[in-house]
C-alpha cells in the first residue's frame, strides 16, 4: 500500500527536526558555557573521616538566581584539624586554609573547575592560628600565642603574628603551583620569626588577637585585639607598616627595629609598628575590613554591638571617622566591604540577633540601610568577587549557608532562590573566587 502524506505532516516533520537541531544546540552550549560566576569554599570545624581532618564545602553560584550547589566530589578534607580560618590569593589560584589545633596553614591549588589539590603544608610561628590574610606578596598569619615555652592554655600570653612570603614555585620548596609559602620573616628584635601584640604600657598583660586585615595595596596590616588582663575588656587595632622589596623611605612616625650591623636596609615582610598603635577600639573588637581602595578600616565591637570606623593616612594611622562608632546588632562576628568602587557597601553579620546589618557609606561614613534574617549564628560573611551581586553568610549553629542578592543600586539584600544551604556540621569561615579567575560572569570555556 502505497502511503500519502499531508502538508501538515510535512510541516510537522520540519518542526521536528528543527526542535532536534535546537536541543543539540543547548546541550552544546551546556557544554561550553555556565551560569556559575564563583566558587565559594565554606570551611567545617567539625572533624571528620579517619583523620579527623575538617571539611571543605565548595558551592558554585548561579548568576542568575544566586542558587548555591555543591560541585561534585565536594565535601574536600581540610588536610588538618579544626579549620578556623581561610585565604585565597590574589590571583584565585591558591586557597590557604587554618588548621588551629595542629598549627598549620595548608594551600590549596584550585582547579579552573573549582576542585582543591592540596599542595603545601606549613607550620605557624605561634601557637595556636586562628586567623589568616593575604596580599599579593605575602601570607598574614595570627596565631592565639607567642612561641614561648611557658604559653599554653593554662598559662597564657600574649598573641602574636607571622609574615610568610609569597615565592616563586620550585623543586626546593616542595610546591607546583602559581605561588608557594617560603620561610617566615625573621624578627631580630626577638630573635624569631614573629611579631608580639603588647602594650607597650603594659607588657605583661595578656593580649588576645581576634581578627587581621591587609589593606588592598599591601602596604600596612591590622591586628584586632583585646586586654584581658583587665577587670573590663579594652579593645585594640595593632597597625604595621609591611615592609616592600624596595623602599627609599619609611613612613612617618613608624618604629622600626634598630638594623643589624652592617645591614642597611629591612628584607622584604618585615613588620614595623605605625605611629600611634596601638589604636583604641572599643572593649573586644571580633572583626576587621577594609574597603578596595585602602582609604577606610571597619572594626566589629562584640560587646558593645557597634562598627568602628577609621580613616587611613598615608602614613598608615587609623583616626576615627566621624559618627563612629555605628550601631550594629547584638554580638557582631564579621564584617565586610563590597570590593567593588562602585557599590559603596558594608556588612555587618550579628552572631546573636542571626541578622545581618547593612550600611551604605559615603566618604567612609556609614549610614543603616537595614537588617536581614539569616541562619542561625552567623560568624562568617563574604561577598561574591566576580559581579558583586550576592552575599553569604556562614551559620555556625545552623550547619548551612545563607546567599542574598545584593542590590547595586540600594544596598538591600533578598534572599537567593532556595536559600539557606547545607553545609558539613559546624562551619566557621569562607572565601571565594570568581569563576575562571576572570570576574566576567557566564564564561566560555
Amino acid at each position: 500500500m502505497r502511503m500519502k502524506f499531508s502538508r501538515s505532516s510535512h510541516l510537522l516533520q520540519v518542526a521536528a527536526a528543527s526542535l532536534a537541531a535546537a536541543s543539540l544546540i543547548t546541550a552544546c552550549e551546556q557544554f561550553t558555557e555556565t551560569l556559575t560566576v564563583d566558587f565559594v569554599y565554606v570551611a567545617s570545624a567539625k572533624a571528620a573521616g579517619a583523620n579527623n581532618y575538617g571539611e571543605i564545602n565548595v558551592f558554585e553560584i548561579d548568576s542568575e538566581s544566586g542558587r548555591m550547589r555543591q560541585i561534585p566530589t565536594s565535601p574536600f578534607p581540610s588536610e588538618g584539624r579544626n579549620p578556623v580560618a581561610e585565604a585565597v590569593s590574589t590571583d584565585y589560584q591558591n586557597l590557604f586554609v587554618v588548621n588551629q589545633d595542629d598549627n598549620t596553614i595548608v594551600q590549596f591549588a584550585i582547579g579552573s573547575d573549582g576542585k582543591l589539590y592540596p599542595n603545601n603544608t606549613v607550620n605557624t610561628p605561634g601557637i595556636f592560628p586562628l586567623a589568616i590574610a593575604t596580599s599579593k606578596t605575602n601570607v598574614f598569619v595570627v596565631d592565639t600565642y607567642q612561641p614561648l615555652p611557658l604559653c599554653s592554655t593554662a598559662e597564657p600570653c600574649s598573641g602574636s603574628i607571622a609574615v610568610i612570603p609569597l615565592v616563586t614555585p620550585s623543586s626546593s620548596n616542595n610546591c607546583t603551583t602559581t605561588v608557594c609559602m617560603g620561610p617566615s620573616v625573621n624578627n631580630t628584635a626577638v630573635n624569631g620569626q614573629y611579631w608580639p601584640l603588647t602594650l607597650p604600657s603594659a607588657p605583661k598583660d595578656v593580649i588576645v588577637p581576634t581578627a587581621v586585615n591587609v589593606l588592598a595595596s599591601g602596604a600596612y596590616i591590622y591586628v584586632t585585639a583585646y586586654d584581658s588582663s583587665t577587670l573590663t575588656p579594652t579593645g585594640y587595632v595593632f597597625g604595621f607598616w609591611v615592609v616592600p622589596a624596595s623602599y627609599t623611605t619609611i613612613p612617618s612616625g613608624t618604629s622600626c627595629t634598630p638594623l643589624p650591623s652592617g645591614q642597611t636596609t629591612y628584607p622584604a615582610g618585615t613588620l614595623c609598628p605605625l605611629a600611634g598603635s596601638p589604636f583604641a577600639a572599643g572593649a573586644r573588637p571580633s572583626a576587621i575590613a577594609s574597603d578596595g581602595g585602602s582609604a577606610f578600616v571597619y572594626a566589629t565591637d562584640t560587646v558593645h554591638g557597634d562598627v568602628l570606623g577609621y580613616s587611613v593616612a598615608s602614613n598608615g594611622a587609623l583616626t576615627p571617622l566621624s559618627g563612629s562608632p555605628y550601631p550594629a546588632g547584638n554580638q557582631p562576628s564579621s564584617v565586610v566591604v563590597d570590593p567593588s568602587p562602585s557599590y559603596p557597601y558594608v556588612y555587618v553579620a550579628n552572631s546573636q540577633d542571626s541578622t545581618v546589618t547593612a550600611y551604605a557609606m559615603s566618604n567612609g561614613v556609614l549610614t543603616r540601610i537595614g537588617s536581614y534574617a539569616t541562619g542561625l549564628q552567623p560568624v562568617a560573611i563574604g561577598i561574591d568577587p566576580s559581579t558583586y551581586h550576592f552575599l553569604f553568610t556562614v551559620n555556625f549553629l545552623a550547619d548551612n549557608v545563607s546567599n542574598f542578592e545584593l542590590s547595586t543600586t540600594a544596598g538591600s539584600l533578598l534572599d537567593a532562590q532556595f536559600s539557606p544551604y547545607a553545609t558539613n556540621a559546624q562551619p566557621v569561615a569562607v572565601a571565594a573566587i570568581p569563576h575562571n579567575g576572570t570576574g566576567g560572569g557566564v564564561q566560555s570555556h
